[in-house]
């Protein structure tokens, strides 16, 4: 079964994902920083491709994209650094980024490669459900690799449906049209948009994402959903401390409410 499934088979609330931009703020921190919050506690982690035009991301993960990219981030290497992830992490590993790169490096190849090192899951914002239906489908199910597509304020009820039907894993429910940041609690007209998607009762469980920063946040959204996601918090927390033991430890802590 795949590590995302059997996660939410398992267990029903309070999931905590996790998003950081590989090879940031160190080039060789990746796999360093995986296993920092696998041992504090965080459940499911987003490990962002850096891409240099990052078009649903906010100031905070652009810079950290610009950065990582700068450090010499690039998929080859990536998935180099995760080799052997497998053999010290035991829970789901999504990688999510933009087409752009994953089609230059070859998409067959692409989701061949995450299966062989042990990821279970991949968004590309900006892979279109269609095309994903048309052309893609097929790949990803040969090697057991979920794709997670996300669902917004502005997303038709027909839409959620469609989306709901295509997806074996999870529905990333994106709090509001901006991009990535962090923001200060949600909106009345956001917490109507999270009842009328948990309303549904979609097949596939819900994470919600974007602006969600501190405890308050992450457990107003986890009243409406399986659990939550967090970006561009954590990406300022770990910037700023250099110690990725304390930083880790210290905002996952926070975060839990401990």
């Amino acid at each position: 079964m795949n590590r995302i499934n059997a996660l939410f088979q398992k267990k029903k609330k309070d999931i905590l994902s996790i998003y950081f931009t590989a090879g940031h703020p160190k080039l060789n921190q990746t796999a360093v920083i995986i296993k920092e919050l696998e041992a504090s506690g965080v459940d499911l982690i987003e490990v962002g491709m850096p891409f240099s035009d990052p078009v649903a991301d906010g100031l905070v993960i652009q810079q950290s994209s610009a950065k990582a990219l700068e450090n010499g981030m690039t998929v080859n290497l990536l998935f180099e650094q995760l080799e052997s992830i497998r053999k010290e992490v035991s829970i789901p590993l999504i990688l999510m980024g933009y087409y752009n790169p994953i089609m230059q490096y070859g998409v067959e190849r692409f989701i061949e490669k995450c299966s062989n090192i042990g990821i279970d899951g991949v968004i590309i914002p900006d892979l279109p459900l269609f095309e994903y239906k048309l052309h893609y489908k097929e790949i990803f199910d040969k090697h057991n690799i979920k794709c997670i597509f996300l669902v917004g304020p502005d997303t038709t009820d027909e839409r959620v449906r469609e989306i709901d039907n295509s997806s074996d894993s999870f529905i990333y429910v994106v709090s509001s049209s901006a991009t990535t940041g962090i923001k200060t609690g949600f909106s009345d007209s956001q917490i109507s948009y999270f009842a009328r998607i948990a309303a549904f009762k979609l097949k596939n469980p819900i994470l919600i994402g974007f602006g969600i920063s501190d405890n308050s946040t992450y457990s107003k959204a986890c009243e409406y959903a399986n659990g939550a996601i967090i970006g561009s918090a954590f990406v300022k927390a770990v910037s700023a401390d250099p110690n990725v033991h304390t930083s880790v430890t210290k905002f996952i802590s926070a975060i839990k409410g401990k």
